[in-house]
């Protein structure tokens, strides 16, 4: 039995909490949060004890799940770790790279597990999608939101772009050669809205729009390959397949075939639209489960420590852009 404790039990807290609740061989000692008014309805509606401190959780538990805003995730984990815990920590891993590198250094050199909450990689819509994506040679990503004062004490690349780094550096298996990017901040004193558009050694592109001053939600990623486009919609976790072979006349026989003229004598391309298999998860309930299981079967955590630093260290290359424009 793995015993768990959570830091913060704001918004994205409350979810951990209940998702724990649900997941086997695990016990839920309780948790911590700032607010002692907060604490204590998060543990009259939960039913589970809430802790004055957090060193005090710690000491009752193997594994800590850190929930709180971003830039209090590094002295949470080096806490946790010194004190000998296994450590979840939601995206991103930290707000600077060198806070990021010294969780990497430590849990490394002491062998303790810390996974990052890159939950987009859980998301149905994902799963479904991720045996067709193969060598994508555009991807194209867009993440809207209405503002939300939560989470603004970080750039809009921090706080919801690099959900889609995560995904890229995780679907192109290829150095970066070459980032462009821009940002402007309208309300915060960070920016809101961001695009980059990120070159990969093997020939692939990217391009990333995220903003947090939208009217209207969107979280979509198209990737295209050759013969083949597909779309991951994680707002309405939905997934299709798009994908071509060469036509053959057998191909009249079918019931409305979608045939593609190349034109000028190039042939023609026979066009299949597939919809996987419906995945129906609980994307950061199965995150979290699957951080136990690597603690109590040990073996690698799914989205490691060092996939959290390559994710931010991406986002600050990004961020670094901004700085270089010309007023």
């Amino acid at each position: 039995m793995l015993k768990v404790g959570v830091l913060g039990a704001g918004h994205l807290g409350k979810i951990h909490i209940k998702c724990w609740k649900n997941i086997r061989n695990i016990e839920l000692v309780g948790f911590y949060d700032s607010d002692p008014e907060n604490a204590r309805e998060v543990s009259e509606t939960f039913g589970i004890p809430f802790f004055e401190n957090s060193g005090q959780l710690m000491e009752q538990c193997d594994a800590i799940d850190i929930v709180t805003p971003t830039l209090n995730h590094h002295a949470s984990a080096m806490a946790a770790l010194k004190a000998g815990k296994h450590v979840f920590i939601e995206k991103p891993i930290t707000a600077t790279l060198p806070e990021a590198e010294e969780i990497l250094r430590y849990s490394e050199a002491n062998r303790l597990k810390v996974q990052i909450g890159h939950v987009e990689r859980f998301n149905d819509a994902f799963l479904e999608a991720k045996e067709y994506i193969d060598n994508p040679l555009f991807i194209e990503c867009h993440r809207l939101a209405e503002f939300n004062p939560r989470g603004t004490d970080v750039s809009v690349v921090l706080d919801l772009m690099i959900h889609d780094i995560d995904i890229l550096l995780h679907t192109v298996n290829s150095p970066i050669s070459h980032i462009s990017a821009s940002g402007v901040a309208v309300i915060t004193d960070t920016p809101d809205i961001a695009n980059a558009r990120i070159e990969f050694e093997n020939g692939c592109t990217a391009n990333l729009t995220a903003s947090r001053m939208s009217i209207k939600k969107m979280r979509r990623a198209r990737f295209f390959q050759k013969n083949a486009y597909i779309t991951v919609d994680y707002q309405t976790k939905e997934a299709n397949i798009l994908r071509m072979r060469d036509y053959v006349p057998e191909d009249d026989n079918d019931l409305m075939p979608l045939i593609l003229d190349l034109g000028n004598n190039r042939g023609k391309k026979r066009i299949f639209i597939e919809k996987p298999n419906s995945i129906h998860v609980n994307a950061i309930e199965t995150e979290l489960s699957m951080f136990a299981d690597s603690i109590l079967h040990n073996h690698p955590c799914e989205v490691s420590v060092y996939d959290g630093y390559k994710a931010l260290e991406v986002a600050y290359q990004i961020m670094d852009k901004f700085k270089k424009i010309p007023v």
